[in-house]
């Protein structure tokens, strides 16, 4: 849920050039696009030491993924993420061998360390980013909470949310949107409710599929936003 350190000033300064739009978020708050104030925003990454400890915490990973699925089917959501490390507030930057340790961890990091557990897997996945309706009451919670522990909430814009998951090929072009933070997959005819996806965007080569990936009933673009 946070972009590393030396991405800041880029994402700060595309954020400003952000084209308009008509686009609403609920309460009728009109924003720049799907995007909203995320237009530019790239995906979390973990950092790395360049040193052992970071090679051997990626390797832990991914060994541990693989005992946990135990045989079963390799679409599988790793649900046990969620049991390893809660939600909640992360200083950033954080490394692999920091990540695997943590006890809480924001959505960027269950959404990085998804992507590796799937890639390992032989499975196409790709990093997906969303913003969420919920509520002024739990925006307030949330802030309260990243505010306590010192870690920004740039991720809370009124009662909407910047989110970070996965996008799992499942067919040709075909995909699921997986949230690793709450350790289910997304339901593509979910309401407009407490929760629900405003707008999606799936980091992948345009090349690979020009016309975009279905999720469900809806097409979603490639490196840009999607209103749902």
């Amino acid at each position: 849920m946070y972009l590393a350190a030396d991405n800041k000033k880029i994402v700060a300064s595309k954020t400003e050039r952000a084209a308009t739009g008509s686009f609403m978020l609920a309460g009728g708050t009109p924003v720049a696009s799907p995007g909203g104030k995320w237009e530019f925003f790239p995906n979390s990454h973990i950092s790395h030491h360049g040193t052992a400890c970071c090679d051997i915490a990626h390797e832990w990973l991914i060994a541990f993924d693989y005992a946990q699925l135990n045989g079963g089917d390799k679409l599988s959501g790793p649900r046990w993420m969620r049991e390893h490390s809660a939600w909640g507030p992360t200083p950033w930057p954080i490394h692999w061998c920091e990540a695997v340790d943590a006890k809480k961890v924001d959505c960027g990091v269950h959404a990085a360390i998804a992507h590796e557990a799937f890639v390992a897997r032989g499975v196409p996945a790709y990093r997906a980013q969303f913003i969420q309706r919920y509520s002024a009451d739990a925006a307030r919670s949330w802030r309260d909470s990243w505010g306590k522990e010192s870690v920004s909430d740039h991720w809370i814009d009124g009662d909407a949310i910047y989110h970070e998951g996965n996008a799992v090929q499942v067919g040709t072009n075909e995909v699921k949107l997986w949230d690793g933070s709450a350790g289910w997959w997304i339901n593509p005819r979910g309401d407009g409710g407490y929760g629900s996806l405003a707008a999606a965007r799936i980091e992948a080569a345009v090349d690979d599929f020009p016309d975009g990936l279905h999720w469900g009933d809806r097409r979603i673009k490639l490196n840009q936003w999607t209103k749902i």
